[in-house]
């Protein structure tokens, strides 16, 4: 509310209150009513004496309304003092109020929190502890078992083979299926998995290196080594027959061996599970059977040949090779695929003897034995031929008899060994026949 002397006062207070005041605009006013634009100098003294003097009678009635209301103003800063000390004292009740809630709720609920996120860890480092112990143990217990199946197969590994101890080849099975197991331990790698962390555990790392490789080893060699030695034909042998428990225990032996190399053939990656698999092992030990027995039976033609009085004895070897391969053929295409944990059901083939054939691409072991063979004979014919001499004279000479002996060759090598239990041979013979003799005497001329 204006009073008296504000009313009396000759400022014009709206104007310097007014939100749009200019002090260049209002210097500008007050120079040119006082002053005549056309002259020249302006006076600026008078307006500047104006000014200071607006300013003089503003301080006055500052100096006048402070000293009037000087009781009201200090009284109204009191007041608001003391009001601010009582909401200041109300606000450190409130704040420390805050604070012992606070202290309350860290003391009850952070605290416990804290200790119980420390039980959490120990509780989980200690799980994790105990189910790695756990996987150790199983790791331990295979490897001792597996120790235990070796030592019942006679000769496999260092395993010494005392006097009257039977040969136990199922226990070549019953170890693969222990490396699977081993395998299956290993390959459980993930997070959470029975095999996590083995590969941390020194233990196990010393056992892989200086019991399972080896072990792994023995039982592949073992295996491949009795598929070798596989022989059912007693031509070359001189006599008729074997005995049904020979026969038995070498289908049981062998049998084992193909079973164990199956088994441990290298398992297909989740990466290749949509590539046809072959069992490397057992395919790759079959093919060096039959590169084995094709080379022996090359070389001990070739120099038959050359030197014919020993012709007869080696074409009745290569048809006792040939009738162990019919006898080989026979028992593989019997036995089906085992059990694999590891290998998902649409890999394993219907038997052993499916993927050999197609790896060897062909429909029999025994017209691919003939034909592969006529092919390297044929060479070594030539070369003899080639070479002249007393050999090549008396190979030409007996030419006939040669290709009936060939001829008598093939047809005993094509029939199953007496006691294999597939005696009777019905399928034919007569391309491989001819493929064999003309394999010699195509090279000797008319």
């Amino acid at each position: 509310m204006a009073t008296t002397e504000d009313d009396d006062s000759y400022i014009d207070y709206e104007t310097f209150l007014s939100p749009s005041f200019s002090p260049a605009q209002f210097a500008n006013t007050l120079v040119l009513t006082t002053n005549n634009p056309s002259d020249t100098p302006l006076d600026l003294s008078t307006p500047l004496s104006r000014v200071l003097f607006d300013a003089q009678e503003i301080d006055t009635h500052i100096d006048n309304l402070t000293t009037k209301s000087a009781l009201p103003l200090l009284s109204h800063t009191q007041e608001q003092s003391t009001s601010s000390e009582n909401i200041a004292r109300e606000i450190d009740t409130q704040v420390q109020s805050l604070n012992d809630g606070y202290k309350r709720l860290e003391k009850e609920v952070l605290v416990r929190y804290e200790t119980a996120e420390e039980v959490k860890a120990v509780t989980e480092r200690l799980w994790e502890t105990v189910k790695l112990g756990r996987s150790v143990g199983r790791c331990l217990q295979l490897v001792r078992q597996l120790e235990l199946q070796l030592a019942e197969v006679g000769g496999a590994g260092n395993v010494v083979k005392t006097t009257g101890q039977k040969e136990d080849y199922g226990a070549l099975v019953r170890c693969s299926y222990t490396l699977i197991n081993l395998r299956e331990l290993f390959g459980k790698t993930g997070v959470g998995e029975e095999g996590a962390g083995l590969d941390r555990i020194d233990a196990v790392r010393t056992l892989r290196s200086s019991t399972i490789s080896p072990a792994e080893r023995a039982v592949v060699t073992r295996a491949q080594q009795i598929v070798r030695e596989f022989s059912m034909s007693s031509l070359s042998s001189g006599t008729n027959t074997a005995t049904y428990a020979q026969t038995t225990d070498t289908k049981s032996r062998t049998t084992s061996a193909l079973l164990s190399l199956y088994l441990l053939s290298t398992i297909p990656t989740a990466t290749s599970k949509r590539e046809k698999w072959e069992p490397d092992l057992l395919i790759g030990t079959l093919q060096d059977y039959l590169r084995t027995a094709l080379t022996s039976s090359l070389a001990s033609l070739s120099r038959s040949l050359a030197t014919l009085p020993t012709l007869d004895r080696t074409l009745l070897e290569v048809s006792a090779r040939c009738q162990n391969i019919l006898a080989l053929e026979s028992l593989i295409s019997s036995i089906n695929p085992p059990n694999n944990p590891l290998l998902s059901s649409t890999h394993a083939p219907k038997n052993f003897l499916e993927p050999l054939l197609q790896s060897l691409e062909t429909g029999s072991l025994a017209s691919y034995f003939w034909r592969t063979l006529a092919g390297g004979l044929s060479t070594k014919t030539v070369e003899i031929v080639n070479r002249g001499g007393v050999s090549a004279r008396a190979l030409k000479s007996n030419k006939k008899s040669v290709g009936d002996s060939i001829k008598e060759c093939v047809i005993k090598g094509s029939q199953m060994p007496t006691g294999s239990g597939k005696e009777k041979n019905e399928d034919s013979w007569e391309r491989e026949i001819a493929v064999m003799v003309g394999s010699v005497t195509g090279a000797l001329g008319r």
